[in-house]
């Protein structure tokens, strides 16, 4: 697994938590940084794509509900939806990454941490996102 995949799936991790939890992601990502060096330590990706999610957070969730075709967001699997937030941010707000990659590593951690539907529903729903891009950002 790549430093990026980790990051990706470090970034869900907290992202999931926090909304279990019904906490600030940010604050839950401050709790894991102050505590360097250990096996829950947190790549620079990972506080990047945290923040970015969170600080997009409205737009990303009204592009999900919009283009979901029948899924509310609380009708989505959580994990699910930390991916989606995160394929989103990386696919809307983050022109470091190639759209193709933010949509692969999306699936590919939906395959290993959700159901088995949900590779297929994540790449669908991304995909729209990422072919409306231009539309949604102008």
């Amino acid at each position: 697994m790549g430093a990026r995949t980790k990051a990706r799936k470090r970034a869900a991790d907290i992202l999931f938590e926090a909304e279990q939890r019904g906490i600030d992601p940010l604050k839950l990502l401050a709790d894991r940084v102050a505590v360097p060096h250990t096996e829950a330590s947190v790549p620079q990706y990972t506080v990047e794509i945290v923040e970015g999610v969170v600080a997009h957070r409205d737009r990303i969730d009204e592009v999900l509900e919009t283009y979901s075709q029948g899924w509310t967001l609380a009708r989505m699997p959580a994990v699910d939806r930390a991916l989606l937030r995160i394929g989103t941010w990386e696919v809307l707000f983050n022109d470091d990454v190639p759209d193709a990659v933010a949509l692969d590593e999306a699936v590919d951690l939906a395959g290993d941490l959700s159901t088995d539907d949900s590779p297929a529903f994540v790449n669908g729903l991304l995909g729209r996102v990422k072919d409306l891009k231009p539309t949604l950002l102008a």
